[in-house]
């Protein structure tokens, strides 16, 4: 019987997470409107975009993460400055079901990405002139689920019904 539980061990590989490296991958600060933009009172709308993908880059188990926000600022019609931050990291994910591993890329990753790449929209617009970027934080969970609960109902709305 030990046996038997030792040879199912053996067979289902051993779960692994770890952080291998975490870098900025792209960045950019555009600022259009600028002089002119510092002399206007300064309650801009501001508009957050993210997104995140990833990729398996070779076959021992690394995957790449990206996450990706992009901050607009506008005051009136004018653009004030548009951030855009890429942050990634390598990640060793193995042993992981199909399921798990896009949870861990979809959550685990972005989460562990979004403070690195919160410091660099703030530096950045303290950098442009323009007033610290804190952005609050995002719960990658909740946005994973909506996701995957969104891509499970596409496909029943999109096929013809049939009478």
């Amino acid at each position: 019987m030990a046996d038997e539980q030792a040879a199912g061990n053996a067979e289902q590989p051993q779960q692994q997470f770890a952080l291998q490296r975490i870098y900025t991958k792209d960045i950019s600060l555009e600022s259009p409107a600028t002089p002119g933009v510092f002399r206007k009172q300064w309650q801009p709308q501001v508009n957050v975009d993210l997104g995140t993908r990833s990729e398996k880059i070779d076959e021992t188990g690394n995957f790449e993460v990206v996450l990706t926000i992009t901050i607009t600022a506008k005051i009136e019609e004018e653009t004030a400055f548009l951030i855009e931050v890429q942050q990634a990291g390598i990640f060793f994910i193995t042993g992981f079901g199909e399921e798990d591993l896009r949870r861990i890329v979809g959550t685990t990753a972005p989460n562990i990405l979004f403070p690195y790449a919160r410091e660099c929209i703030d530096t950045l617009a303290v950098k442009g002139g323009f007033p610290a970027v804190m952005l609050a934080p995002i719960n990658f969970d909740a946005m994973y689920q909506q996701a995957l609960a969104q891509s499970q109902n596409a496909p029943a709305a999109a096929e013809p019904a049939t009478h």
